[in-house]
């Protein structure tokens, strides 16, 4: 392109800019002051407390984009503990825990006992992905997890073993906390800031399994119930998986008797113990024929 032409830019690029500055032939003690550089390339200047509401934006636009060109269209979200072991590990947490205590022999049992939940998640997660619905030119129900181990593993790996790419949101932790290997590279996010973390489980999200877990379960699971509750989320399927043990550790009935929320909200989910009874309420709620929208 020439100066005269009208589809030319008239202002460089932040990157061009970037070049110049790097190629700028003076050394002085002005241009070698951190005062000096560019303040979107000035990580100190970033970090500082009052630029959060900056970083907020950024963690916000990031993903977002990127899952925009990724022809991301909506996502099936998988919620789950980072404990429960794979079949092909369940005994080997029996072994590890047999000199222990009786509590955590007891505990390593619970947790083998799960097992079967990782291989609903990895089910269902591969029966949602080579169902490959596309609309609109875009991906649908993409399979999106926590990017961790156990039940996010089971998922990302589902989703990889029909030929299917994935998402995992991670989050940075003080222990390592590192991306499950199946999850698609390209669509590896990680994040600073819970709040976003949890709002990009939910943007896309047109369905949502929820498998036995902990606190960070628990918390993605009520803030999803809340939200639809109070008709801040348009309804979707939420699959809860388990019934044994969600009905063990939390008495919903009990909360709907004390009224404190109503009857009618224990319908807000649904109860699943395989991947096609999960599917099979997708499809209905969806009222899904052939892959697409009736």
């Amino acid at each position: 392109m020439t100066d005269k032409d009208l589809k030319d830019r008239r202002f460089y690029r932040a990157g061009e800019e970037s070049r110049f500055a790097d190629e700028a032939p003076d050394r002085t003690p002005q241009t070698e002051h951190p005062a000096y550089k560019l303040a979107f390339r000035d990580h100190d200047f970033l970090l500082r407390d009052e630029l959060r509401p900056v970083r907020f934006q950024l963690e916000l636009l990031k993903p977002e984009m990127l899952l925009d060109e990724a022809r991301v269209g909506s996502t099936m979200v998988m919620y789950g503990s980072a404990r429960i072991p794979s079949p092909e590990q369940a005994q080997a947490t029996i072994d590890a825990a047999k000199n222990g205590t009786e509590y955590e022999q007891k505990v390593a049992a619970r947790l083998a006992e799960k097992a079967k939940y990782y291989e609903e998640a990895y089910k269902l997660a591969r029966l949602v992905s080579e169902k490959a619905i596309i609309e609109d030119g875009k991906r649908q129900f993409v399979v999106t997890t926590g990017g961790g181990p156990s039940i996010m593993e089971a998922g990302n790996r589902g989703a990889s073993d029909a030929g299917s790419e994935s998402i995992g949101l991670n989050i940075v932790l003080p222990h390592e906390q590192a991306p499950n290997t199946y999850v698609t590279p390209y669509l590896s996010l990680n994040f600073h800031y819970f709040a976003l973390r949890k709002m990009h489980f939910l943007l896309r999200a047109r369905a949502v399994a929820v498998f036995p877990g902990g606190f960070g379960t628990f918390d993605e699971f009520f803030e999803l119930l809340t939200l639809i509750q109070t008709g801040k989320m348009k309804p979707l399927p939420i699959l809860l998986f388990g019934k044994d043990f969600w009905t063990r550790v939390v008495d919903f009935e009990a909360i709907a008797e004390e009224g404190t929320i109503s009857k009618k909200d224990l319908e807000l989910f649904h109860w699943c113990e395989t991947a096609e009874d999960a599917w099979d309420h997708i499809e209905k709620f969806y009222e899904l024929e052939n892959g697409t929208a009736a």
